[in-house]
């Protein structure tokens, strides 16, 4: 359709020449005309390939607030969903780069254009690899991830909602089951998690299926959850019994069994678990762990030159930590200084109250002074929340979920406050700034809210452009005024620390083959977090290759990007505008951010 339109174009402009000249300005008009209807062809095509992929989607529509037909049921969990997903992109890309001229586009379709073609690259070169992810572990899988969803995400403002809910719990029991079996069949081929894994996953999935209805006590979450939502509705008492009570039926037949099946399944998997930490024991282990570097941090940099990154940076961040330890007066070695912090109760709060009041004050500051940085602000609203307690003992220490498009879902920071003393006082700035603002509410919600983009870069993303702009936005943080304390400034240089950390551990763990152990103890001679948090980071990169070192790579490459466009730019250089150029493009490949600011810094030279 395209190049006919386009045959057609050139056509009329070649049969008015011959009869008249044609003036510059038809001539124009009718180029600009073709173009434009180029361009919205791309779009329509995007929207037709984003509108294909939901239909598969149940929970995408519902991160997306989309309520239909679908809103009772689970995504398929199989296998031939998962290599029909993949060849249904496939396909697409195909389709987009026959169909569609790049140079012909437009500069935002291109980019578009451009970003379909990374996104199919991406996933050809994970494809091979789908059957070495882990089904269950204690950072991911359906036994936590079941109980957030409709807790977090399902939301009920009618009886279709709440039916929905029902249908879920029902459809909930064949999924975990399906899911048991894959888990199961990759155990028995050598991909399983390391032993101590399974007590996580254990106690989760027990957590789950606890109290009423299973058993005697207290409401569990799902049923307090159910409870709660179909209360609010405006309908008959009886119509409300009846859904409570479906619901609670649905969660002893069909949520209960598969729960225990999943336990006996993880007791199984663990009297055999393996040795080793790293998935560099796995028959394909070097090839996965080096497509999973590449995947989380869009370079093609080798396990060892991360690694050596990593180091330098340790050894950096070690030299601006002695200059404050030297500000307040702290007379020893750093080791000492990481040794009083992680003791002193002076460091950590007493009530989770206290915490979440602190996060409240530092947010609202920030709020404030962020029109004086950035030119585009986010429209949703940002929630904080404790991290539920059926999940809090194995989960993460913050993360964010970010807001529905249509705004029934605010941006929401998570804080895990099981131990308090893994939460340090000199943390809670660059941690909440990192999450929440300017950090990925702020990123996320602009780039949910930018409604001329194509969906699958409207929800999509790039982990090192991600992860890199929440760990810049730590630092930018410092750059807006904040971190008056110096023992908050000290938390927010070992928050990048940690990271730079990651870079020595992870690739240690899954390239260099070191234990966990090991691992655990780089960390403790290195940074100054407490055991807990430590030991609960090196269990999250286990199971998570790759990912952790997305964050130093991407927000290096951040702050290189502004240096350069500061120094080229000099008084004509805005944080606002430098901001936008970052932000409103919505996540992208490294390489490819590099080029739009080298781009932008041209224009405005």
């Amino acid at each position: 359709m395209r190049n006919l339109l386009l045959t057609a174009a050139s056509a009329l402009a070649l049969s008015t020449a011959v009869i008249a000249p044609a003036s510059q300005a038809q001539t124009s008009e009718v180029e600009t005309q073709a173009q434009e209807d180029v361009n919205s062809q791309l779009s329509a095509f995007f929207k037709d390939y984003d509108d294909q992929e939901l239909a598969h989607s149940p929970t995408s529509k519902a991160y997306r607030g989309i309520r239909d037909a679908d809103y009772g049921k689970w995504d398929d969990p199989s296998d031939a969903a998962e290599v029909a997903q993949y060849e249904r992109g496939q396909a697409a890309l195909a389709r987009m780069e026959a169909e569609f001229d790049e140079a012909e586009l437009s500069e935002a379709s291109q980019l578009s254009y451009r970003l379909f073609q990374a996104r199919g690259e991406r996933a050809s070169n994970a494809f091979p690899f789908r059957h070495n992810a882990y089904i269950f572990d204690q950072m991911n899988g359906a036994q936590s991830q079941i109980p957030a969803f409709l807790i977090n995400i399902h939301r009920v403002s009618s009886k279709a909602d709440a039916e929905a809910y029902v249908s879920r719990l029902d459809a909930a029991g064949p999924l975990i089951a399906a899911l048991v079996a894959q888990s199961a069949e990759r155990a028995d081929k050598g991909i399983i998690v390391p032993d101590w894994v399974f007590p996580y996953v254990i106690a989760d999935a027990k957590n789950v299926i606890s109290g009423a209805p299973f058993a005697d006590g207290e409401d569990s979450p799902i049923y307090a959850d159910l409870k709660k939502k179909v209360a609010d509705l405006d309908i008959p008492e009886a119509e409300k019994s009846d859904l409570v009570a479906r619901g609670a039926a649905a969660m002893i037949n069909s949520l209960k069994p598969a729960y225990q099946k999943l336990i006996a399944e993880m007791e199984r998997q663990q009297a055999v678990a393996v040795d080793g930490d790293g998935i560099w024991r796995f028959p394909d282990g070097a090839a996965y762990y080096a497509e999973r570097l590449q995947n989380y941090t869009t370079t093609n940099l080798s396990a060892d030159e991360i690694h050596q990154i990593g180091l330098d940076n340790v050894a950096r961040i070690h030299g601006l930590m002695r200059q404050i330890m030297a500000d307040v007066g702290f007379e020893g070695s750093l080791q000492d200084f990481f040794e009083h912090l992680r003791s002193s109760d002076e460091f950590y709060y007493d009530t989770r109250e206290a915490y979440l009041a602190d996060v409240d004050a530092k947010l609202a500051a920030m709020t404030a002074k962020l029109p004086e940085f950035f030119n585009t602000l986010p429209k949703a609203p940002l929630v904080i929340k404790p991290v539920e307690a059926f999940r809090e003992k194995s989960g993460g220490k913050a993360f964010y979920n970010g807001p529905a498009p249509d705004g029934s879902r605010p941006g929401t920071y998570y804080v895990n406050l099981y131990n308090l003393r893994s939460m340090s006082k000199t943390e809670l700035e660059a941690l909440a700034y990192h999450e929440g603002l300017p950090g990925h509410h702020l990123q996320r919600s602009i780039q949910t809210e930018l409604g001329d983009l194509p969906p699958f870069r409207r929800f999509g993303g790039w982990t090192a452009y991600t992860e890199g702009w929440g760990l810049y936005s730590e630092e930018l943080g410092k750059d807006m005024g904040f971190y008056e304390d110096p023992y908050s400034d000290f938390g927010r240089l070992g928050m990048e620390l940690w990271r730079a950390c990651r870079l020595v551990v992870d690739t240690g763990i899954h390239h260099k083959r070191w234990s966990r152990e090991q691992a655990i103890q780089y960390l403790t001679d290195n940074t100054p977090n407490p055991e807990g948090d430590i030991r609960k980071a090196i269990e999250r990169y286990v199971v998570y290759p790759g990912q952790a070192t997305a964050y130093m790579i991407g927000k290096l490459k951040i702050l290189e990007l502004r240096a350069r466009a500061q120094d080229a730019l000099g008084d004509k250089f805005t944080m606002g505008a430098f901001h936008d150029v970052v932000l409103k493009s919505g996540p992208v490949p490294l390489d490819i951010l590099e080029e739009r600011v080298d781009a932008w810094i041209a224009d405005r030279g």
